[in-house]
């Protein structure tokens, strides 16, 4: 956590992975983003993974720094209030419908230097998932060995989109802050995908090429880079990345004689070819399995890391979480009390400054935890007002919703 967006106040009302993890990058970095939900939780409250108490994990680390607040978005007044609150603060992050009670042109009429980050499926404003806007660009039929497609466990669209949203949103800010005005940033995940595409190529090589990537399995498209398994089973991905490394590679593997008579046989260099290493990586493949499969992993590991060569062993996910380079040393991670009561390590800021200090990170809120205290300090409501309208059920607050 840092204080680079102390004094920054955003309403968040949105739900799932791209827009809540634009407010949570907002505020792991100092702002205060208050969560807009349904009374009782919305759609992704209860999303798994979940403890035995049917405690999100996934919305509780989404959700982290962040303050909540719990209304009847199904009433005409509970929506007025999250009106208000928008206006209030001057600042929206959602993935709720462009049309609607939280419409840009509709809250601007009352706070004309708005700014509205708006998370979308496609442009249309029809509804898309990470999983179905990921078909649409092609990806799961690049990924594997085929025939059949191969869908990504990683949402890398949600997270994205949440990452350049939160990007967009500042500047928007920055230039409100130059010329006065506000303004909607509609953000959809189908053109954050295709975009992407665009930007590493991908949509030049198709157009040029007329013809999809070949499908490489653990191969590295255009490097020299594939898993290879050592003689004690350990399976090790390796990618050469610069010349050096392949010059570094062949000298710990003892292959530098076996390349240079394949060379001399096609009559080419390898040695600052990135490309020519892929072409022909169905020569090169076998002289690489037989001299790693010769040696022990810790063997080579030793070698590889005095060449500067980038390799890592596949691992399950378990084995990372307890590495200790990864979390219990990394401090990026601290302990804070969790909604669910589990104790684990929760994660702040990825970016690290080393000219100031790192706060601990944040617990997430209860829903409803800070109904009171942000209707008071946002909207000025006296607290006759905020009872009555929890009496009604308009607002939640911790002691009407999830006070575990």
């Amino acid at each position: 956590m840092y204080s680079f967006l102390d004094g920054l106040s955003i309403i968040e009302a949105s739900s799932f992975v791209a827009s809540p993890t634009a407010g949570l990058y907002c505020a792991q970095f100092g702002a205060q983003v208050i969560r807009v939900d349904q009374t009782g939780g919305g759609p992704d409250y209860r999303r798994w993974p979940v403890t035995e108490a049917n405690d999100s994990l996934y919305w509780e680390n989404l959700n982290r720094a962040k303050k909540s607040v719990a209304v009847d978005l199904r009433r005409p007044e509970g929506r007025e209030i999250v009106q208000e609150l928008v206006r209030a603060t001057g600042q929206l992050i959602t993935n709720f419908p462009a049309d609607g009670f939280l419409s840009h042109a509709l809250l601007a009429q009352g706070c004309p230097d708005l700014v509205t980050l708006r998370i979308m499926g496609w442009a249309d404003g029809s509804p898309a998932l990470d999983y179905t806007i990921n078909n649409a660009v092609g990806y799961p039929m690049l990924t594997g060995t085929g025939p059949d497609p191969v869908n990504h466990v990683l949402p890398a669209w949600d997270l994205i989109s949440g990452a350049y949203g939160a990007f967009a949103m500042l500047a928007a800010m920055q230039w409100r802050s130059t010329s006065g005005e506000g303004c909607e940033i509609r953000l959809p995940l189908s053109d954050v995908a295709i975009g992407t595409v665009a930007n590493l190529g991908g949509l030049a090589e198709m157009l040029y090429t007329g013809r999809d990537r070949p499908r490489l399995g653990n191969a590295v498209y255009g490097l020299f880079g594939r898993d290879f398994t050592t003689r004690d089973g350990v399976r090790t991905m390796i990618v050469v990345a610069t010349h050096r490394q392949w010059a570094n590679l062949l000298v710990a593997l003892g292959l530098s004689e076996d390349v240079a008579a394949i060379e001399q046989e096609r009559g080419v260099s390898f040695e600052q070819d990135d490309g020519l290493r892929y072409t022909l990586r169905d020569m090169l493949y076998p002289l690489f399995e037989r001299a790693i499969r010769s040696r022990d992993y810790a063997d080579l590991s030793t070698a590889f890391d005095a060449g500067g060569i980038v390799f890592s062993p596949y691992r399950r996910m378990l084995d990372a979480v307890h590495d200790p380079a990864l979390v219990a040393n990394n401090p990026i991670f601290g302990t804070v009390p969790n909604p669910s009561g589990f104790d684990y390590p929760a994660a702040g800021t990825f970016a690290t400054v080393p000219q100031m200090h790192r706060r601990e990170p944040c617990p997430a809120p209860y829903n409803g935890q800070h109904t009171e205290e942000v209707l008071a300090d946002l909207l000025s409501l006296p607290a006759a007002e905020i009872g009555r309208l929890i009496d009604a059920g308009i607002v939640g607050n911790i002691a009407s919703g999830d006070p575990k």
